[in-house]
């Protein structure tokens, strides 16, 4: 519905909160005779433009001069008001992330596209009783094809019946054919929720049986923790089966777009049809569908990334957060928020079971699980009956491989004898890229990033130099730009890339293939080449760490960790407990379905406690040190963490303000305050970063000590930021 500006007509005021940066709701007038609510999605006069926007609970500013308030321009009256569940937890985000509420409210209203019904589809039908005037071969194979009368688009008619569309249109001009309006393509048809239940082994069983039991019982959280291979979705697949019989719909979270697709082959098998996606890799049409499917309540089951967390559902009543432990339910920019923590936020508002799934559960779910908080539901087998693989380290200090080469003489027989049996082989190395250095062996110029303090990666396949953290990226010169030394540049440590040809070389007659996000053809690609490897249409595999995250594949057998010391090194509090579940989910792929699976870990430190923790397979042992370590230092979940990034144009500025703003900061006993020291990255897309990091007491209110710091601390100048983020995962 449209308005015009008309202040002669009576008008009343509401809060209307807009998607943009401001720290509260604004005030609008609302044209006589029409009603809104909370909730109501409206477009409003904004600055120069118009924006989308949300009317939001709280009195509005009834001081403003009426004469000086803009008017509501449109209300989107088939759009399903945001209710009140939905509101509070928008209000909740924000409040916790110290963010303001309309970026919060953004990640919900993400299209203008979708508060519109979608028009009908034009489609073509065969007239009763109407023949051409003249029968080719082509217009009989239409009127075969319509012989029944249904209707048909364009397209798919002529592609149904061989022909081009030139000729649907001249049946239509001789109205042997009718135009006719489609309705518009469902987004996803309603699971069965009977169509095939799986049969579950002992241990799954009684975890399927708890999770039903939670329903009913408000806001319940569960931990499915189970050794990789143990069944873990098949379990949680019967709280979904529960939610929807009680008339809900379900959400599920993924770490990453690759793992969706088997996830949808597995879902159709148990459900008979695959659910609605929500990720950025589909279609802004499609987004539409889903968004509207989803606030109508005719979407039953949503897949998503994290930011599927924000759609408006008509009745939502489960969450699964799979893989829960996963850094990428972490988002970063804008909103600082991890996916993980506020599905258990929106549960608890709303009052439905939410469950958690992981092979190596965070530390913080574990100690939920501990104290009671969460239910914790144990698969410690493999659901097929294989054993987990063994394990070995190789001590790259005495047994490592030549000079050049980086695969080690014990883990290349391995390979060699898997390859001999027709068993798959999986090279994990946690760089993407040929290599993550290049210089000129002649004068040492590295080749750095112009805008961030990170070096070029080599990219030997489309022959380029990337920087991963701002995109740029430059041809490979044949000369050193610094002494102009010709073919003098060397590759220094190796990538993906640069194991792959080491492979081609030790195994000339295996089909090789590299699983790595950057490379060309984007998500679409990698769920192809997913189904290859699951297919057993690859005998060697060499993947960065998107291969660790729940892939089953059928016929691997080895997995062989070329750089176990990787993430041991980082200043991240987190370092051993990332580099445990990485390593334990990776090595974990080995064996899932026939046994017999191998593992070897090429390490400079061998008696790392991590390293030793997974060559024993004890778990418990790894998690029950680093639960009392974290313990002993007051870190999470034992203490509070929030980090300050200060970044700006200028290093000195930049520096000088970060100094001003520590200086400023309220005194209080129960904090620690740290910094400000450069970021790990010290500069990102031209900005200069500075980190301050505050630690707390877990009960100590964390977001009023940091407000009150800002709201009275030094003001930033043109040029400065700060982006707070509370409970940072990561630490660069």
């Amino acid at each position: 519905m449209l308005f015009d500006d008309d202040p002669a007509m009576k008008e009343t005021i509401v809060s209307v909160l807009v998607p943009v940066a401001v720290p509260r709701a604004y005030t609008y007038r609302v044209p006589a005779g029409v009603s809104v609510v909370p909730g109501t999605i409206v477009k409003v006069p904004l600055g120069p433009r118009e924006v989308l926007g949300a009317v939001w609970d709280g009195e509005p500013d009834a001081g403003i001069n009426s004469n000086k308030l803009k008017v509501i321009s449109r209300v989107y009256e088939t759009a399903r008001p945001l209710d009140e569940e939905l509101r509070r937890f928008i209000d909740w985000v924000a409040n916790w992330t110290l963010s303001p509420p309309g970026m919060v409210l953004r990640m919900v209203l993400r299209s203008e596209e979708a508060l519109e019904d979608e028009p009908p589809i034009s489609g073509v039908r065969r007239r009763k009783g109407q023949m051409p005037e003249r029968m080719t071969p082509a217009r009989q194979k239409v009127l075969d094809v319509t012989e029944n009368g249904v209707a048909w688009t364009k397209s798919s008619l002529a592609q149904a019946a061989g022909v081009s569309t030139s000729v649907i249109d001249g049946l239509l001009q001789q109205e042997v054919l009718e135009s006719v309006a489609l309705p518009a393509v469902a987004p996803s048809p309603a699971p069965q929720v009977e169509f095939a239940q799986t049969k579950l082994t002992p241990a799954q069983q009684v975890a399927s049986d708890g999770l039903v039991a939670s329903f009913g019982k408000g806001a319940a959280v569960s931990l499915i923790d189970g050794v990789t291979g143990s069944g873990k979705t098949e379990v949680y697949f019967e709280a979904i089966a529960e939610a929807l019989r009680r008339g809900h719909q379900a959400l599920v979270l993924l770490p990453e777009i690759a793992l969706t697709e088997q996830f949808l082959r597995r879902f159709e098998k148990r459900f008979g049809v695959y659910p609605a996606e929500w990720h950025s890799e589909i279609t802004p049409k499609k987004r539409g569908r889903v968004w509207r499917g989803v606030a109508s309540g005719d979407v039953r089951v949503v897949i998503g990334a994290r930011s599927a967390l924000f759609l408006p559902f008509a009745d939502l009543g489960l969450i699964i957060v799979d893989e829960e432990h996963d850094g990428a339910f972490k988002q970063d920019d804008r909103v600082p928020y991890n996916a993980r923590d506020m599905s258990v936020v929106r549960g608890h508002l709303s009052r439905f079971p939410v469950v958690l799934a992981s092979a190596t559960p965070s530390v913080e779910s574990r100690v939920n699980a501990d104290l009671g908080r969460y239910q914790r539901f144990e698969l410690p087998e493999r659901a097929s009956g294989a054993a987990l693989p063994d394990l070995k380290a190789i001590d790259m200090r005495q047994n490592g491989p030549s000079r050049g080469r980086w695969i080690a003489p014990e883990l290349f027989q391995a390979m060699k004898e898997a390859f001999a049996d027709g068993a798959q082989s999986l090279l994990f190395l946690n760089r993407r890229g040929y290599a993550p250095l290049t210089l000129c062996r002649t004068c040492g110029h590295r080749f750095q990033c112009p805008h961030c303090s990170s070096w070029l990666v080599e990219h030997r396949f489309q022959k380029r130099l990337v920087c991963h953290h701002c995109g740029h990226n430059e041809s490979v010169p044949k000369a050193c730009p610094s002494c102009n030394t010709v073919d003098s540049l060397v590759a220094c440590g190796p990538g993906v890339e640069r194991i792959a040809e080491e492979v081609e070389n030790l195994f000339p007659d295996a089909r090789t293939l590299i699983l790595s996000s950057d490379l060309p053809g984007g998500p679409e690609r990698l769920r192809r080449e997913m189904k290859i490897v699951e297919d057993g249409g690859a005998d060697i595999v060499i993947g960065t760490q998107l291969v660790a995250k729940g892939h089953n594949f059928p016929k691997m057998r080895l997995v062989g960790v070329i750089d176990a010391d990787l993430g041991l090194a980082h200043g991240d509090p987190r370092a051993a407990e990332k580099t445990f579940q990485l390593l334990a989910q990776v090595t974990g792929r080995a064996g899932r379905v026939t046994g017999g699976g191998k593992g070897f870990l090429q390490t400079y430190s061998p008696d790392h406690p991590v390293l030793k923790a997974l060559m024993s397979q004890d778990r418990d042992a790894f998690y029950n040190a680093e639960i009392e370590a974290r313990r002993a230092t007051g870190l999470p979940p034992f203490g509070r963490l929030a980090a300050l990034v200060i970044s700006g144009p200028d290093k000195l500025a930049t520096e000088g303000y970060a100094r001003a703003l520590a200086r400023g900061a309220p005194n209080e006993a129960a904090v620690t305050l740290l910094g400000p020291a450069e970021a790990a990255l010290a500069m990102i897309r031209g900005r200069y970063r500075f980190r301050l990091l505050l630690m707390a007491p877990r009960q100590f209110d964390l977001q009023a000590y940091i407000r009150q710091w800002l709201d009275n601390g030094p003001k930033a100048t043109k040029g400065l930021r700060v982006q707070v983020d509370v409970d940072p995962q990561h630490f660069l």
